[in-house]
């Protein structure tokens, strides 16, 4: 077991770095459209270029994240019911839920999307917008989130089953939105009285 963990934290680490790294796409985005918007307002010119280079940096940025997000746990659930089974519980739910519905899915995506993005680039394929780039790029960020995405899925069946059989500390303890609400409050009271000290002092 100790060599899959060693593998697993692995790749949360280059999920962890590749989910870091891509945020800085936002940014590039929200400059790229910015900039195209002042130029077409300004001058009166415009390109498609710029606007499918937006699409492209903004879907770098979300699949590029995606992977980093399973990793921290931040994926969409209903909390009303998941928190309402003990941790025990909660934990087969995570496993069954990766290995049955999760892992599957990625899978077939990344089986489907590989020869999808290597056939684009291979013919060369062009945006049929006029002025628009070249489509294998787009299609190769799809192909390579979903193959990130795979190796955090295993990875992280890997640490869940660690877990359940007392060999790691759970990573991702869970707190429901009313105890992260609590705690949100105790921490921000906690800061004004402290303020408060502060200014008392002076």
């Amino acid at each position: 077991m100790q060599p899959l963990l060693a593998l697993a934290r692995a790749v949360d680490r280059a999920s962890a770095a590749v989910g870091k790294g891509v945020a800085w796409l936002i940014l590039l985005a929200i400059l790229v459209s910015a900039g195209n918007a002042i130029v077409r307002k300004a001058f009166n010119m415009s390109s498609n270029t710029w606007l499918e280079l937006q699409w492209y940096l903004f879907g770098a940025a979300f699949m590029g994240a995606a992977a980093y997000t399973l990793q921290q746990n931040e994926h969409i659930r209903i909390d009303i019911v998941y928190g309402a089974f003990s941790r025990r519980v909660q934990n087969w739910i995570d496993l069954l839920g990766h290995v049955f519905f999760l892992l599957p899915f990625v899978v077939l995506m990344a089986w489907m999307l590989v020869p999808y993005a290597w056939a684009a680039f291979q013919s060369g394929q062009i945006s049929t917008n006029a002025g628009g780039l070249i489509i294998w790029p787009a299609r190769a960020i799809l192909a390579a989130g979903f193959v990130l995405l795979v190796a955090q899925a295993l990875a992280e069946i890997v640490k869940k089953i660690a877990v359940m059989r007392g060999l790691i500390d759970d990573p991702h303890e869970f707190v429901s939105v009313h105890k992260a609400a609590e705690l949100e409050g105790a921490a921000l009271a906690a800061e004004v009285a402290r303020l408060a000290a502060e200014e008392a002092r002076k």
